[in-house]
């Protein structure tokens, strides 16, 4: 049974979530506060950590900046908030997902499956046939150890980072638009949701570019998308 922690003050909500949640087969603990839920995040072994923005304590932003330095488990972000900037900011910080306020409780369960599915697949953990690695130029991926390498140093990704620099990967050459890309990466409806897809492009070329605004990897098409070359 995998195990989520709920982070959110809001006690309705919280238990909203978390009765759909068990529901569907998960095991879901709340913590109502961000000091509380960052100690349990740390501490304990969940698979998928759920959070609000706005938190007593610690806020979901440090949350995230702490726990990324430990684990690489799926962060979703759950926030009131709309403005642009929090949701870049929360992607840039390691954050798989970012979902607005008010959600159906069906699509948060939907998101929490997927990026679970996503996530076993990467790190072989649902036994899985694993793919070789991957080489361009000095850059190495290594799928089977979700691990990537640049000119022999290895670099630290996000899980959706890691994803979506594979999809690119395995498909080179191909150009995608930012809507394909998150419609095949996140596995939703990608509309409106662009920024994501930027944001993650942008925080990949500042980890594995040697001049991230003259890339070689990761290639701008104006106008289509981007491509691997």
């Amino acid at each position: 049974m995998k195990k989520i922690l709920i982070v959110e003050d809001d006690t309705a909500i919280a238990e909203l979530e978390r009765d759909y949640l068990e529901a569907d087969g998960f095991a879901a603990h709340i913590a109502a506060d961000g000091t509380k839920g960052l100690e349990l995040a740390q501490k304990e072994a969940y698979d998928l950590l759920l959070l609000d923005v706005m938190l007593p304590g610690a806020d979901g932003f440090q949350i995230v900046r702490e726990v990324r330095k430990e684990k690489d488990i799926p962060i979703l972000m759950v926030s009131a908030r709309r403005e642009d900037v929090d949701k870049i900011r929360g992607l840039g910080l390691g954050a798989d997902d970012y979902i607005i306020k008010p959600f159906s409780p069906g699509e948060l369960v939907a998101r929490v499956k997927a990026h679970l599915t996503r996530y076993e697949r990467l790190t072989g953990k649902n036994g899985g046939t694993k793919t070789t690695s991957l080489r361009s130029g000095d850059l190495e991926i290594r799928p089977e150890e979700h691990r990537v390498f640049v000119a022999e140093g290895e670099i630290t990704l996000a899980n959706k980072e890691f994803e979506l620099l594979l999809f690119l990967a395995k498909n080179r050459g191909i150009v995608f638009s930012k809507d394909t890309l998150f419609e095949r990466v996140w596995g939703f409806d990608a509309v409106g949701d662009t920024a994501t897809v930027m944001v993650h492009i942008n925080r990949l070329r500042e980890k594995i570019e040697p001049e991230p605004s003259k890339p070689i990897y990761i290639e701008t098409v104006w106008g289509a998308g981007y491509r691997f070359r």
